[in-house]
């Protein structure tokens, strides 16, 4: 009974240990290092085959303010600057499973919204659309955050 009581004791240990292995390392990428540092973010956060993409805004290389009053424009910039953050990530926007966008003008959304068929092809990701009173600056008119599931190869892999 004692050698049963302890080989109970002994298996949720052993349970616990043989799911202990490597832990999938985590990968930052900053788009643009010098705003990300200032305004203490980073673009985006690989572990695993998960990436979380930070919300993007229409921004110069300085981090000001683009296409200032053309919701239209500042979408497109957004979806420019997710895509090198996918190419970095080895992915596309057909690894997106879900897509945040925050924007001032709702009704100018949807009137503009139709670029995404361009972007996604139709095959659309999980998401929501939410109407907000105000982004970080009061120029930017939307923000498109990513959730994405990729098997791509880091960079240091394609570099080989």
């Amino acid at each position: 009974m004692k050698s049963r009581a302890l080989l109970l004791l002994v298996l949720p240990v052993g349970v616990l240990l043989s799911g202990c292995g490597a832990t999938p390392t985590r990968e930052s990428f900053k788009l643009r290092p010098q705003v990300e540092d200032a305004y203490g973010y980073t673009h985006a956060i690989r572990v695993g085959h998960r990436i979380s993409v930070s919300g993007a805004v229409s921004m110069d290389e300085s981090g000001m303010p683009t296409a200032v009053g053309d919701l239209e424009q500042q979408m497109r910039n957004c979806y420019a600057d997710l895509r090198a953050v996918l190419e970095h990530f080895g992915c596309t926007f057909e690894d997106v499973v879900a897509e945040n966008i925050f924007t001032t003008d709702m009704a100018g959304l949807l009137k503009v919204s139709e670029y995404r068929r361009e972007i996604y092809g139709g095959r659309f990701p999980a998401g929501t659309w939410l109407e907000v009173k105000g982004l970080a600056l009061p120029e930017f008119m939307i923000e498109i955050e990513l959730e994405v599931h990729c098997n791509g190869r880091s960079p240091a892999k394609r570099a080989e």
